[in-house]
């Protein structure tokens, strides 16, 4: 008999639900739980501030002219990346606004550039969403909201309900989106300072869809994120969707960056061939412009199903024995400075590190993260 009231509640529960998808074809889950559906709207007594006044973290080449604000590449790249490049570098991903503030509440207002949200295999938060995380009594960095994007133009309370307190925080901007502008809101009355860019030099990243963010549930579990929360310094997150290749193109504007390190993790996207034609002049060019800059190459990760799938676990391994003969023939030719981070772990072992089995999941993300913190923390010296 104790159960009745929950066997009362679900069948309530399933009436509501096929109702909604009578009514429209496909269940109005927000409705059901309101977690489900996109953020509450802004509320109306909110003092506005452009993140644009105080300056947002990953974008290289600040002082340089760009189309829009929130571009990764100056105007000039236009004439001499590919034009697949120039368009995926009009995406946010990397970005990060950082403030601080007392406010109980915290809203945002921004409009994202393409109307596709999400995609089939990666949610609207990841694709379009804004990320919040704030700073603990301890000095780190903590997960506290994220938006849920429903349409092109999100005004919307993140969080409200916040625990007292004057304390830093970090918003992250979407990885497969452009942004048109960015405001954050607090309720008037409350205490607010936008805070600079830091000094620090970034670490650079130059790779691939994985880089770019794909498919990560939200822009702060990209595993560049979730290092640069761990080093507590600025990154560069230049993933380029499919186009991550290597090309000295992309290599003349990494080298105007003044960088703590350059990740190269771009061999999903290239071939063994390619590898060994491509890499080699990359890296001296960048240690031609920057040679105490350690530069890290990085092995392909490999797909979760090549235990099963023969061809794919070939390409892996052509793809690694490729670029393990090139950083060889560099450091016999006595490059300095140069760094390697194997593939076959970078998800795991298990099988369940991507969502595609070449993209990488949440876990994934962490786990490559944590696979590549220790390389980049010797190439730093920290």
């Amino acid at each position: 008999m104790k159960f009745l009231p929950l066997i009362a509640f679900s069948l309530a529960g399933l009436s509501a639900l096929c109702a909604a998808e009578r009514k429209t074809g496909a269940p109005e889950v927000g409705k059901l739980d309101p977690a489900m559906g996109a953020a509450a709207a802004a509320a109306a007594n909110v003092d506005w501030h452009d993140v644009t006044q105080w300056g947002v973290e990953g974008r290289a080449w600040p002082e340089m002219e760009r189309l829009r604000w929130f571009d990764r590449f100056p105007a000039a790249a236009q004439k001499t990346v590919t034009s697949a490049v120039w368009n995926l570098s009009r995406d946010s991903t990397g970005m990060m606004v950082r403030f601080k503030t007392d406010a109980t509440a915290i809203h945002v207002h921004y409009k994202v550039v393409k109307t596709a949200l999400g995609m089939p295999h990666m949610p609207a938060t990841g694709v379009s969403g804004v990320d919040l995380y704030a700073r603990d009594d301890a000095g780190k960095w903590r997960w506290v909201q994220v938006t849920r994007p429903a349409t092109q133009e999100i005004k919307a309370e993140i969080i409200k309900d916040l625990a007292p307190g004057f304390r830093e925080y970090a918003a992250y901007l979407p990885l497969y989106n452009g942004v048109e502008f960015l405001h954050v809101g607090v309720p008037k009355g409350a205490r607010f300072e936008g805070l600079t860019p830091r000094r620090e030099k970034p670490i650079v990243f130059y790779g691939t869809s994985i880089t770019h963010g794909a498919c990560a549930s939200r822009p702060g579990m990209v595993h560049t994120a979730i290092l640069g929360r761990r080093f507590d310094t600025p990154v560069i997150n230049l993933g380029f969707s499919g186009n991550g290749r290597m090309d000295t193109a992309v290599g003349e504007f990494l080298v105007k960056i003044d960088a703590a390190a350059y990740v190269i993790d771009c061999l999903p996207n290239m071939q063994p061939a390619a590898v060994r034609e491509k890499c080699a002049p990359l890296v001296r060019l960048i240690q031609a412009a920057r040679p105490d800059t350690p530069i890290i190459l990085v092995e392909d990760r490999r797909f979760t199903n090549d235990w099963i799938t023969p061809a794919k676990k070939k390409f892996h391994d052509d793809n690694h024995t490729a670029l393990r003969e090139v950083y060889a023939e560099l450091v016999n030719d006595g490059v300095k400075g140069l760094h390697y981070i194997p593939g076959d772990a970078l998800y795991g072992t298990d099988t369940e590190g991507a969502t595609d089995a070449s993209h990488a999941n949440d876990l994934g993300f962490m786990r490559q993260a944590n696979v590549m913190e220790p390389v980049i923390r010797a190439a730093l010296r920290r």
